[in-house]
């Protein structure tokens, strides 16, 4: 989020009660975003053929002209696509650890975070703001959304992840609390939200199996009373995990996706897809085999341009997300965009010919009570293989040989293959994880 429209949040509009943030913006009618959308790309593309190592041999190779594009048009048309493998290559043949995007100084930035490494080594995300770092920015007309209003406790784990988020709960007239709200501190964050009464905080899945250990010891209904919602994000959350969280915990979910690596998008309200902040990415919707558009309602993967970034901006760059969109008005009023997330690209594994997808795993493991939580990983070498190899998160002290044998006849039901399963408990498979927010699906080991 700009820094002018960041500086708003600490109160230029007086009416607490209004639903957006940002109506003007959050509401705009599409052919005016459409025009400030291709207003910025059309500054974009030569700043960055100037400016940019990676942009400048991309665009070279592709026989780019800068001043060929004119429009939107024009821009989908000539500029190419690329890929994180692109960007590494980059990195590995120059030794720049910023891929050639970095389009300032060294001196010129504010800081520099990193992804979280759950794909590979983390990339480094240079940043310039003034108000508050741009991942977080980029999430207050949701966190609006979601209820908070200047006043309101947030419960702020430790740590700076992607970008701290003390500035921006500041700038929203917020309160945090902080609390270390990792494995093995359940307690702490349930007495922490009893005495401070606070009414958000960011779950992830090490979170919520932490929380679930209190359940006999606490209740859930009233120790979340006074929250007004909770994000979730880093991996989606099974059916029956979220079925928990919503219904017997009484917590509000908002659970929230990537923006093709350029920011965040979540869910409103409505609960019914996340929103595409299109005044800040320009999303497109290919096919994986081409730089061909799908229509509404298709599977596509989700190609990101940002559109506020000064430092290192992303230009068409293919996330790996295959997701569904509507560019139909929400009903909550919103204009922009939204996505389903479906799954991601390389994610299917064909076993003997017949293909398998995480989400058809996810829904025979989280059958089992012992392994409601679907924390599971496939472990494969190719994406084509003849065996299907699992390793499965448990809970509790169940007969091993009994579970193993009721997972493998749910997962053959399921996909139609007989799995190869080794069950782990929980927390041993959780720390095999290389990223604080992402739980890993596919694994070589």
């Amino acid at each position: 989020m700009e820094a002018t429209q960041a500086r708003s949040l600490a109160g230029s509009e007086d009416d607490p009660s209004r639903r957006f943030l940002q109506p003007a913006i959050e509401t705009m009618e599409r052919d005016r975003l459409r025009a400030l959308q291709e207003e910025r790309v059309l500054a974009l593309v030569p700043e960055a053929f100037e400016k940019s190592p990676f942009y400048r041999e991309l665009w070279t190779a592709a026989g780019v002209n800068p001043s060929r594009v004119r429009s939107l048009e024009d821009f989908a048309e000539q500029i190419p696509t690329f890929t994180k493998d692109d960007l590494r290559a980059f990195r590995d043949r120059t030794g720049d650890p910023f891929a050639g995007l970095l389009q300032v100084p060294m001196d010129g930035l504010t800081t520099v975070m990193s992804t979280s490494g759950t794909t590979g080594t983390p990339e480094l995300l240079p940043e310039i703001w003034d108000v508050a770092p741009p991942l977080p920015a980029c999430s207050a007309r949701d966190l609006w959304e979601l209820g908070l209003r200047p006043g309101d406790k947030v419960i702020v784990p430790a740590g700076t992840f992607r970008g701290f988020f003390d500035t921006l709960y500041h700038e929203l007239g917020l309160v945090p609390i902080y609390v270390d709200s990792w494995m093995g501190h359940g307690a702490e964050v349930l007495e922490a939200i009893r005495r401070y009464r606070p009414a958000y905080m960011q779950l992830m899945m090490p979170t919520v199996v932490e929380l679930e250990r209190y359940e006999s010891s606490y209740d859930f209904r009233e120790v979340f009373s006074s929250f007004k919602g909770a994000a979730f994000a880093g991996q989606p959350l099974g059916a029956a995990l979220a079925t928990k969280v919503r219904e017997q915990w009484g917590l509000e979910l908002f659970t929230y996706a990537s923006a093709g690596d350029t920011g965040t998008s979540w869910e409103c309200r409505e609960h019914n897809g996340y929103h595409l902040w299109e005044d800040l990415v320009l999303p497109e919707f290919l096919r994986t085999d081409t730089d061909r558009a799908v229509p509404e309602g298709e599977v596509g993967e989700l190609v990101a341009t940002d559109l506020d970034n000064a430092a290192a901006p992303l230009i068409r760059y293919r996330s790996g997300d295959l997701v569904r969109f509507d560019r139909g008005r929400c009903g909550c009023g919103r204009s922009h965009v939204r996505q389903w997330v479906i799954g991601r690209l390389g994610d299917e594994t064909v076993v003997g010919g017949v293909p398998v997808v995480v989400g058809e795993v996810w829904r025979a493991v989280e059958s089992q009570e012992e392994t409601h939580d679907g924390l599971f990983q496939v472990i494969r070498d190719a994406r084509v293989t003849d065996r299907l190899r699992l390793r499965i998160g448990f809970v509790g002290e169940p007969d091993q040989d009994d579970l193993r044998a009721r997972l493998r006849d749910a997962v053959n039901d399921q996909v139609g293959v007989e799995p190869e399963i080794e069950l782990v408990p929980v927390d041993s498979l959780l720390a095999r994880s290389s990223s604080v927010a992402k739980f890993p699906r596919v694994v070589k080991q």
